[in-house]
């Protein structure tokens, strides 16, 4: 699906493939901790594949470091526990491994150049702390100065920025844009969709005529803002960005720019209660990104931009928590929730008609 200035529109997904498998650059989003957006990620990856066979697959885990283990791997020279000591999962990124191993395991067997995109995170802190320009030129690993954030882009990252635990409190409410924390904040944002767009544009310059397919949080891709306009800054203007779209949804907060395309994928229900929102993890805060119309979330009031940051006075720190506090829910039991919004903490108890 494609959303345009007159509405989503409904794509045939073997034209769309043909069509992308055409294009230098094409990024898969992805909420890192969802099963059924890695699948959507694989199969459509071996489409692509299919009609491309030279492409590289390029991913946001991995730091720059690391390299080397992604080419040994895709060498067959590291068995896949060394492989994932070599390249400390828990530590370089955190989320749930065996959600990546069939995408890593599919490029070892067909022989996918594998891409390390990332920097370290001590980077991105020291310039969300200190600012871009306040650190050496050496220290940067390589990384230019970012192009400019569009208004938008600020926009978003100040509503997202509001809800981090190191936004600075006056007693008069969130700091606006020209606060100097918020400026840094952008700064190591930029950072991160630099370095990827860098690396990316890298590995198209040492294989010219090869599609690159980029595996990179939905965040970094969502209306082009992020790793899509920092690649057109360098100069790679024929750009797709795809974003996985659960279809509990629906087509209604589609908007133009979104993304070239949108996919449905629909996530397993758990065993319990619904709200109806769409969830990202960001640094241990969990984010409500969407809110189904008619949904237990809408009838109760929650918004895009919530921070859900406890459930039944249990604090959670990821989309993956929240979803199985949900399923373990006793039937019939009104649902306590912590909400930060604003930079206020809310309390609701939402009433459960009909369990």
């Amino acid at each position: 699906m494609k959303p345009t200035a007159n509405g989503p529109r409904t794509v045939s997904a073997s034209d769309l493939l043909d069509r992308l498998a055409r294009r230098p650059v094409v990024l898969l989003g992805e909420r890192h901790d969802s099963a059924s957006h890695h699948r959507w990620q694989l199969a459509t990856l071996q489409a692509l594949q299919a009609r491309s066979p030279d492409l590289s697959l390029a991913l946001e885990m991995v730091p720059r470091r690391l390299q080397p283990v992604l080419d040994r791997w895709v060498a067959g020279s590291l068995e896949e526990r060394a492989f994932l000591d070599a390249l400390d999962w828990p530590a370089i990124w955190g989320y749930d491994v065996d959600l990546y191993l069939p995408i890593l395991r599919f490029a070892r067997d067909r022989r996918l150049p594998l891409v390390a995109l990332n920097v370290e995170r001590r980077l991105v802190r020291r310039v969300r702390a200190e600012g871009f320009a306040a650190v050496p030129v050496s220290e940067r690993e390589g990384v230019g100065p970012a192009a400019p954030a569009s208004a938008a882009y600020r926009a978003l990252l100040h509503r997202l920025w509001q809800h981090h635990p190191f936004v600075p409190s006056s007693g008069q409410g969130v700091p606006g844009q020209e606060d100097p924390s918020f400026g840094r904040f952008v700064e190591s944002q930029l950072l991160w969709d630099r370095a990827m767009a860098e690396a990316i544009a890298d590995q198209r310059r040492r294989r010219p005529g090869a599609p690159v397919v980029a595996l990179i949080g939905n965040g970094h891709l969502a209306g082009g803002h992020g790793v899509p306009h920092q690649l057109q800054a360098l100069g790679l203007k024929e750009v797709d960005w795809l974003l996985p779209w659960e279809a509990s949804l629906g087509c209604a907060p589609l908007q133009p720019g979104l993304a070239t395309a949108v996919y449905g994928v629909v996530s397993p229900p758990p065993a319990g209660l619904r709200l109806g929102v769409y969830l990202e993890t960001h640094g241990g805060r969990v984010e409500i990104q969407q809110v189904a119309p008619g949904s237990l979330a809408e009838r109760s009031g929650l918004r895009v931009g919530d921070g859900i940051t406890a459930i039944d006075g249990q604090p959670v720190s990821s989309a993956r928590q929240v979803i199985e506090w949900l399923a373990a829910h006793p039937v019939g039991r009104p649902l306590g929730l912590t909400l930060r919004r604003d930079g206020r903490l809310l309390r609701l108890q939402l009433a459960l008609p009909g369990l």
